[in-house]
């Protein structure tokens, strides 16, 4: 059903958003989100001890335009790929990956809304996210079905909570799933996050991922009207539908790339610059031990080929995405190879960058003023997110007889 212009509410004025580095339809995106993840890092160190909400950082993001980088240009965005759009997010993780995950999980919104939306819900809804600057946050959690829809005069009725809310405080918008009883089935729809009987509560407290504001969201009698639902309960999923989880874990992949590149330089700068070599080297520098060259070496080798696998699967995903509903069950199912094996090496490189760096760097670096503690820390949180193990399942089952993933909301 198509959605009405009354279903979608204006938006209230943006407070102005402080100056810093911004996109515009002719500037390099990659080249703005490497002078803003610059920005970040400049306060990332004393924001991850802090937790809480990043009002000012979020802005910065808004300000910069990066926002509106995936939107197609025929709905005002910049038209980025998906291979561009995560290359960005993996440069924001380098410097800080909590940030870099609202980003991510933005953009993951914009894609939902261009799988699942009709022509002229993503007319309205995608004007509207360049035209407002709106930041978007997810409420879709897909494990948790508290959250339950009822048939309502023009739409449905929700009530109860979603948990994993990443950038629900501070957004604009939110994607929403609420599981419908009769069909016994979930329903995707949109909302705007300020709604009757939204109420969106920032209690996070992971000892990672600190400001990614993914805590919960109650829903108290809250009217979700038929045209801002994206997909009915009951509907069928196509190929082209199921794609979103290849975003999502894409873009999780690219998180965990940005930790483990943040970690290796982090590493790598301290050793150059502070680290001193131990007595029994016999070396002048500790970058001139070659036990210390070894395990570099080692890590290296950890992060290159994570690095070249999530640079095909980008393009994979942009090839796929693009092919809009003629997209095959087949393609689809290539992609999430593509993606698994991508994720398994980021997961692995992000884990074991973030942990063996103290290893190379020695006790002085576990000062908290250097707060490399947090990309282990990061890491061991979001690779939480789903079992790695079910994609090296996926991967052997593929390398033993051919055997697609089942789609579903991981794979």
């Amino acid at each position: 059903m198509n959605a009405p212009e009354s279903v979608l509410p204006n938006i209230l004025p943006l407070a102005a958003p402080p100056a810093g580095p911004q996109a515009t339809p002719h500037a390099d995106p990659l080249a703005v989100a490497a002078a803003l993840a610059a920005e970040l890092a400049t306060t990332a160190i004393e924001r991850d001890a802090a937790g809480g909400h990043a009002r000012h950082e979020r802005q910065l993001i808004r300000a910069s335009g990066l926002l509106a980088m995936s939107i197609p240009t025929d709905f005002g965005g910049h038209g980025a790929g998906w291979d561009t759009t995560l290359q960005a997010v993996r440069i924001l993780a380098r410097a800080d990956s909590a940030l870099a995950h609202v980003f991510g999980f933005h953009h993951l919104q914009l894609a939902g809304i261009q799988l699942y939306g009709t022509q002229q819900q993503q007319r309205h809804l995608l004007h509207a996210s360049v035209d407002d600057g709106l930041f978007w946050g997810n409420a879709l959690n897909p494990l948790d079905r508290r959250l339950v829809a009822t048939d309502a005069k023009g739409g449905f009725l929700l009530d109860g909570t979603k948990s994993f809310a990443s950038g629900s405080v501070g957004s604009d918008w939110l994607t929403i799933s609420a599981w419908h009883e009769p069909t016994q089935a979930p329903l995707i729809g949109v909302l705007p996050t300020g709604a009757d009987g939204v109420d969106v509560r920032a209690d996070w407290d992971a000892f990672g991922q600190k400001q990614t504001d993914s805590g919960t969201v109650q829903f108290h009698n809250t009217l979700l009207p038929i045209g801002l639902v994206l997909q009915q309960p009951g509907q069928p999923a196509t190929p082209l539908s199921t794609v979103r989880s290849q975003v999502a874990q894409l873009i999780m992949t690219n998180l965990y790339l940005g930790i483990a590149e943040g970690a290796f330089a982090a590493a790598r700068d301290y050793t150059v610059g502070e680290a001193r070599p131990w007595s029994a080297a016999g070396v002048a520098t500790a970058a001139d031990d070659p036990f210390i060259q070894h395990r570099y070496g080692e890590l290296w080798t950890l992060l290159r080929p994570a690095v070249v696998l999530a640079d095909h699967a980008g393009r994979e995903l942009e090839r796929v995405f693009r092919r809009g509903p003629d997209v095959t069950a087949r393609e689809r199912g290539e992609l999430a190879i593509a993606g698994a094996e991508a994720k398994v090496l980021a997961h692995r490189a992000a884990i074991e960058i973030g942990s063996q760096l103290f290893e190379l760097t020695g006790a002085r670096s576990t000062s908290a003023r250097f707060g490399f503690d947090r990309y282990w820390r990061n890491a061991r949180v979001h690779t939480l997110h789903d079992p790695v193990d079910y994609k090296y399942r996926d991967l052997g089952r593929y390398a033993l007889n051919g055997t697609l993933p089942e789609p579903g909301p991981y794979s």
